[in-house]
Parts: structure tokens; C-alpha cells; sequence
């Protein structure tokens, strides 16, 4: 049974709350630092610990940047670099996401340091950063999540500032401090061997933050910008000042790969980032790991639309034109409507993927001006299509199988052609074909 991770971002999302979240969820911290020191950059040193916030207990993860002395925390700062000459720089928000990022007294565990020095007053533009990753001590699929990530927030920068990609540059400090989050994040993905997330929608404040070169509103553009390309869901709150960065928007984005959780399933394990600004709720990112079911459910779509002025003949076309673009089923219903009119009501069903395009049949091939449609679930029986032998000929089955038990059922058109071929009834037919694919499923379990 898949496992599924949820992100709960009741309190929006940052890098090092994520990093924290993963770690929390037993992620090895060894293979982390490994994987970050195989990189070569330095500028910065780690710190693992444990926080309470409100109460909770919650992984402590920070990046502790060295420029100057500094080591609070310096958030995506970027710069493109015009043909003018002038730098455009991007925020770089005082404790991104309302995370303050100070060794302060607050921070209950242990302070334990990974240390690296030497870092250098430079700019690095996203094919840069890539060769940066490239030098990563770890399989493909965590370099690929990483340059995922840092491509997202690239995009986001250069439409906030009217850029091409290739001149949106990165400041040493911003560059540094987004490369140990979002590196940690896939290697910590691949560490937990998790593939499929479900994120919730992202809780962001209100008002604005100060950026080297201004003040912008919250949320600030790059994550506006992921959040409107990416079709993330934003829930306002009434908390002063920003809940998701543009790192954690870019890996809510990057690791999403489902929409819904699963109608049912078990929950294995919870960890906690902690975040240190302080709001009514607890400021933390909670990361839930959860195993699906046995029973396959599947999220899909129904279609409806009542129509009492298309004939018959328009109704069964749009049928046929229907199943053929992929619809699962498609069914009339007689009904009364306005003024007693005899009427009939179309319900499709379809994944929504497929939505749209049923849409378009069902608007321009009938009469109707409009259609409802709602997500429900459903649970499928795993299935096989099988061929079996008759003294007929072949005939196609579909075997069902539920907990243990197979059902075998003839397929209609298989049956309808040997009736044809060998003059037979249909009944004769049905049950000798069911009784031979009952059959070959016995003399499998054997």
C-alpha cells in the first residue's frame, strides 16, 4: 500500500520549517549533512534542535548564514541585472515566512553546529546554481527535485521583476541560503522514500514586509507568482506579516503530486517544523505520513445537465461522442422541469483531467446553457481482461477480484459475436463463456 505524505500549512510554509518537518519524521540527519557537504559551498553552519511552541514539541532546523557577521538569516534575495546597468533587487525579507532565525534562548534542545566558512560576495544566475547541484553526492532523482525547486522560484522572480530567466541572479547570501533548504528538502524526500504529497491549502497573513529597496505587500510577487501558476490554494488569515516564502511555495509546488487525501487510510507518523514567529496558533508545519487502504478508491467528477428541447437522436450521438472521449459512463434520467415539461437529465462520469474537454462535447452538441459538476469518490475492484477458449471460439472476460474472491463477467461483445457466428442463443453462450473463465481462475490459484 502507496504512502502518502500531507502537508498541513495551517501556518504556511519555509524551507527550514519543511526541513524541520522531514527531520521530525525520522529523515537521517547524517545523510543530510553528507549530501550538503559534497556541494562545497560555504558562508554558512547548521542548526539541529527542538523547540516548544505553544506546547508542542517541533524539529528546530535553521540555516545560520556567516556574511559579515550576520547570522540571521537573509531570505531569496535576487537581483536582475538590466542592460542598463541598474540592479532590480527582490526581497529579502527579515525573517522570511515570520520566522525570525536567531540563536536565541528560545531553542529547548542542544545547539549542534555543522560549520563551513569561506564565503564569497557573488551572484549566481540559475544555471549556476544547477552546476552547484550537480556536485551533490546522490542519485538523479534528488538533483532533478532540486533543480525543480530552484527553477520555480527562478520563474517566479523573473515575471515579478519583467526579466528573461538567464538575467535573474541570485545574491551570494539568498543563493546559499535557498540551496541548503531546497537541497535539504529532496534529500530528506529521497531519504524517507516518499513520492506522493498531498498539500493542504497554504495559510498566508496580511500587510506588507520591508525588502532592501522598499516595501512590498504580502504575499510578496514571486509567491503570488507560484501560487497562481502552480494552482496552489492561498487561505487569508488575520496574522500580521508573511506566512509562506517564495522556497516554500516553490517546494509546495514541486513536491505536490495529488490534489485529495484518500477517502480512507492509516495514519503512521507525524512530524513538526517549528517556525519562530509568534502567532495565535502554533507556528509550525505539521507533515503527516499516511498509508492508503486496501480498498482502491478513486477521486473523479460527475457531470449534469437537464434537457427538455434536444431530441432523441441528438441524445444518443452525444452518448456515443461522450464514451468515445473517455467518459467512464454516461446515463439519461427522465425528469419533469419548469412548466411540466417532459425532460431528461445527463449525468456523466469522468476523472477530472477529462472534464474540460466533456464539457466542450456536451456544450456544443446539445442545447443545454449550462452544467453542474461536483468531485465524488469511488471504490474499484482491482480488474484484469482475459481471454478464454469455448467450442464456440474465444470469447474476452473481465475477472474482478475483491478480498480473495474473483468474479468473472463475459464481455457483451465477445458473446454477441460467437451468437452470430454459431447461431446460438445468447443465454447458452453467456454461461458457457462465464464457466470457462471461472475456470482458468481456478486452475490459477491450483
Amino acid at each position: 500500500m502507496g504512502k502518502i505524505l500531507y502537508l498541513e500549512c495551517n501556518s504556511g510554509i519555509s524551507g527550514d520549517m519543511m526541513v524541520g518537518a522531514l527531520l521530525d519524521l525520522g529523515a537521517d540527519r547524517q545523510v543530510l549533512e553528507q549530501g550538503l557537504k559534497s556541494l562545497g559551498v560555504g558562508g554558512y553552519h547548521l542548526h539541529f534542535g527542538r523547540k516548544t511552541v505553544c506546547g508542542l514539541d517541533a524539529f528546530d532546523f535553521d540555516v545560520h548564514l556567516e556574511e559579515d557577521g550576520d547570522t540571521n538569516r537573509e531570505n531569496e534575495r535576487v537581483q536582475g541585472c538590466g542592460k542598463s546597468g541598474e540592479h532590480a533587487y527582490a526581497h529579502s525579507h527579515e525573517g522570511g515566512g515570520g520566522h525570525e532565525h536567531l540563536h536565541s534562548h528560545e531553542h529547548s534542545g542542544e545547539h549542534e553546529h555543522t560549520h563551513s566558512h569561506g564565503h564569497a560576495h557573488a551572484h549566481r544566475n540559475l544555471y549556476a546554481i544547477y552546476h552547484i547541484i550537480d556536485r551533490l553526492d546522490s542519485n538523479e532523482r534528488v538533483k532533478e527535485l532540486a533543480r525543480r525547486m530552484f527553477r520555480i522560484v527562478a520563474e517566479a522572480e523573473a515575471k515579478a521583476h519583467g526579466l528573461p530567466l538567464e538575467q535573474v541572479h541570485f545574491h551570494e547570501v539568498g543563493a546559499v541560503d535557498s540551496i541548503v533548504d531546497m537541497i535539504s528538502v529532496a534529500l530528506c524526500m529521497d531519504n524517507l522514500g516518499i513520492e506522493d504529497v498531498v498539500v493542504s491549502a497554504l495559510a498566508e497573513g496580511h500587510g506588507f514586509v520591508h525588502c532592501q529597496h522598499g516595501i512590498l505587500p504580502v504575499p510578496v510577487p514571486a509567491t503570488v507568482n507560484i501560487v497562481s501558476a502552480y494552482g496552489l490554494e492561498l487561505r487569508f488569515t488575520d496574522n500580521e506579516g508573511e506566512m509562506v516564502t517564495p522556497t516554500g511555495a516553490a517546494i509546495a509546488a514541486a513536491l505536490g503530486t495529488k490534489r485529495q487525501l484518500p477517502a480512507s487510510c492509516r495514519l503512521v507518523k507525524v512530524g513538526m517544523g517549528a517556525g519562530n514567529k509568534v502567532f495565535r496558533q502554533a507556528n509550525v508545519l505539521r507533515a503527516m505520513i499516511l498509508e492508503e487502504s486496501g480498498e482502491d478508491r478513486e477521486a473523479i467528477c460527475v457531470l449534469e445537465s437537464n434537457l427538455d428541447d434536444c431530441s432523441g437522436e441528438s441524445l444518443g450521438f452525444v452518448m456515443e461522442l461522450l464514451l468515445e472521449a473517455g467518459a467512464a459512463d454516461v446515463w439519461y434520467t427522465p425528469i419533469f422541469m419548469k412548466k411540466n415539461r417532459p425532460a431528461y437529465m445527463m449525468s456523466v462520469i469522468c476523472r477530472e483531467g477529462e472534464r474540460e474537454r466533456l464539457e466542450e462535447i456536451i456544450l456544443v452538441h446539445t442545447t443545454t446553457i449550462g452544467i453542474r459538476h461536483y468531485p465524488v469518490d469511488r471504490t474499484v475492484l482491482e480488474r484484469e481482461n482475459k481471454t478464454v477458449c469455448t467450442s464456440w471460439g474465444n470469447a474476452q472476460v473481465k475477472v474482478c477480484l475483491y478480498k480473495g474472491r474473483s468474479f468473472c463477467y463475459p464481455e457483451y461483445e465477445s458473446v454477441r459475436a460467437l451468437c452470430r457466428s454459431n447461431h446460438v442463443d445468447f443465454q447458452t453462450v453467456y454461461h458457457e463463456v462465464r464457466r470457462a473463465g471461472n475456470e482458468a481462475q481456478m486452475a490459477i490459484k491450483q
